[in-house]
């Protein structure tokens, strides 16, 4: 990436995650430009990481291989519109909005090379799970430059399909709440069980740590972990059954149907 010039296109948090990612990765300062209507937050973005700022997105994007578009969904047609006339053929288009379609952008800026990413809210601390698609027009250069640009947050994963990033949507995009459901019910729990809430959120959130750090450094699947923790007729084992009674993995595949579900009614909307 060091080559490489990057625009963002709107600088709010996900966009901001990246461009600190990106210096922290020893990416210059000259090869970043962002766009952003407020201009506190240029203000702020350019003193913190050096960066050009922009007001005017095609002065942004002007001498860019990559373009980020980093806005709100509801706001991409419009941006894309009047984006468009300012583009240069073989500029790399990528997208981090949910629920819009390489279609759409194609339909809104003409066809070009375009990558469609799904990243997650834990890329603001550098652990973010993100799930990438790209057009025929992608290049094997450009694939690694998307590819590097969200490593800078964590991990990247390309996915053979766009409708795979549907599912990515509905497994890591939403999935830190469904985390944080968890740590909020288990540390109640504990609260319950005699627990001093701070005691119990603490021991909650190490918990889930510890056990995301050891599935990861794992050999082993997370069914074997689990298995192995799990001494008969003990106490997990107790707590597992009453999981398994209460329907649990079927509730889980409801509702991770339900996210993917919604990702594909988002994108006709979002798409027109």
């Amino acid at each position: 990436m060091s080559d490489t010039r990057i625009a963002f296109i709107g600088a709010g948090n996900m966009a901001t995650s990246l461009i600190g990612g990106l210096r922290a990765k020893g990416v210059s300062a000259s090869r970043i430009s962002a766009s952003d209507p407020g201009a506190d937050k240029r203000e702020q973005l350019a003193a913190e990481y050096g960066i050009a700022m922009f007001a005017d997105n095609a002065e942004a994007a002007a001498n860019a291989d990559v373009i980020v578009l980093a806005i709100k969904p509801q706001m991409m047609k419009t941006v894309c519109q009047a984006l468009q006339p300012a583009l240069r053929p073989g500029q790399l288009i990528v997208s981090v909005a949910a629920g819009i379609t390489c279609q759409s952008l194609a339909s809104w800026l003409g066809e070009r090379p375009i990558v469609r990413c799904m990243p997650n809210t834990p890329a603001l601390v550098g652990e973010g799970a993100s799930g990438l698609y790209a057009t025929a027009q992608v290049s094997a250069a450009q694939r690694q430059q998307a590819e590097q640009l969200l490593e800078a947050v964590g991990m990247a994963l390309w996915v053979d399909s766009e409708a795979q990033i549907d599912a990515v949507t509905a497994v890591s995009g939403s999935g830190p709440a469904y985390f944080f459901l968890l740590m909020e019910a288990m540390t109640a729990a504990g609260e319950q069980l005699g627990l001093p809430r701070d005691s119990a959120a603490r021991l909650t959130l190490q918990t889930a740590l510890g056990a995301a750090r050891m599935a990861l450094g794992s050999d082993a699947d997370a069914a074997e972990l689990r298995r192995r923790v799990t001494s008969p007729a003990g106490t997990t084992e107790a707590a597992i059954k009453t999981f398994q009674a209460g329907g649990f993995e079927a509730l889980v595949n409801n509702a991770l149907g339900a996210a993917a579900a919604r990702s594909v009614e988002l994108a006709e909307q979002l798409g027109k």
